[in-house]
């Protein structure tokens, strides 16, 4: 990512290659989300915390974590802790195909990925579109953030902070520190 004269870089993409998208100063990034698949539904989160979205690839196990965190993959050079979202939220496993990707994340500095079925595209979805969990019965502690509506498209809004969880941080801690005293 760049921020070179008002704009910004992201770099999307899957089978291992990548797309990059400019957001200019006149498009407001906080209203625009990644939507992805998990079987037939379409869920959301904010641009904002996207880095890339990486083709799958070797993810090393690593013992002692929950289910839902498959390991860990070498992302040029940086140890990333992955997710896969369909174990987080309770889904039937299914293979990854080509269509399966990772998208990474940056979370407070901290990089964590995600597997999905497949990504769909990036929504422009205003504040006013978005509505609250509270209104379909959600938890407070719910990681859904609300049902976003964009023309005759719905998605799932994720708040992603409270899906990875301390958990997945924690991961990314401890490997990290776990490389320094090697």
């Amino acid at each position: 990512m760049s921020d070179m004269a008002g704009t910004q870089e992201r770099q999307y993409g899957a089978d291992n290659e990548n797309t990059t998208l400019v957001f200019n100063d006149e498009d407001n990034i906080e209203d625009m989300y990644l939507t992805f698949g998990l079987g037939v539904e379409e869920y959301g989160i904010g641009i904002g915390y996207v880095t890339e979205v990486v083709g799958m690839q070797r993810i090393m196990e690593v013992p002692d974590v929950p289910a839902f965190i498959k390991g860990v993959i070498n992302l040029r050079g940086k140890v990333i802790p992955v997710m896969d979202v369909r174990i987080r939220f309770g889904m039937s496993v299914k293979d990854y195909t080509e269509r399966t990707v990772i998208i990474v994340l940056d979370i407070d500095n901290v990089l964590i990925g995600l597997v999905v079925d497949h990504v769909s595209e990036v929504l422009e979805i205003p504040e006013s579109h978005i509505d609250r969990p509270t209104q379909f019965g959600g938890d407070s502690n719910s990681v859904i953030r609300g049902f976003g509506k964009q023309a005759d498209k719905v998605a799932i809004m994720l708040d992603i902070q409270r899906m990875v969880s301390d958990q997945a941080i924690d991961l990314r801690k401890a490997l990290e520190s776990a490389r320094n005293n090697a």
